[in-house]
């Protein structure tokens, strides 16, 4: 059972590593920290807007890191807020040019998947995706009722 914990951790950390990696290196282009990364793709989904309140909420980060990323996306003209609303539950839109970086985000994204995923069947991704998510949903139940 330690063995299958440790495997288990390791793993999850190893790939949490090398994510963390591939996206600083695509974000340094654009002179933005590799967390940002994932601020873009979840708000490319929301092309009509998304609130920061929603964003932290997806992107699994605190509000006051989300308005810091916010404030430097709006300063380099990536992100715009709502002008009829200027607050802070104002939806939150990617410029053009920060579309485009999503959308570049997005096929590096891809490809690094693609790349690790080498070797699998689409079956054996299939059950690997399945057991991530149940794994992912039953860990969820542990730390809302306890262990």
């Amino acid at each position: 059972m330690i063995n299958r914990f440790e495997k288990f951790s390791l793993a999850i950390s190893e790939i949490h590593r090398y994510w963390h990696k591939i996206a600083a290196d695509v974000m340094e282009k654009h002179g933005l920290k590799g967390p940002y990364a994932t601020y873009f793709t979840t708000m490319y989904r929301y092309p009509d807007g998304i609130t920061s309140a929603k964003l932290s909420e997806l992107c699994s980060r605190d509000k006051a890191d989300v308005s810091r990323a916010i404030a430097l996306l709006e300063k380099n003209g990536l992100v715009e807020r709502d002008e009829a609303n200027s607050n802070y539950r104002a939806p939150l839109k990617l410029t053009n040019e920060g579309k485009k970086i999503a959308e570049m985000i997005n096929e590096k994204a891809a490809a690094a998947v693609e790349y690790g995923g080498h070797g699998l069947s689409d079956a054996d991704r299939d059950t690997f995706y399945a057991a991530l998510e149940l794994i992912t949903s039953n860990l969820q139940k542990l730390t809302e009722k306890g262990l």
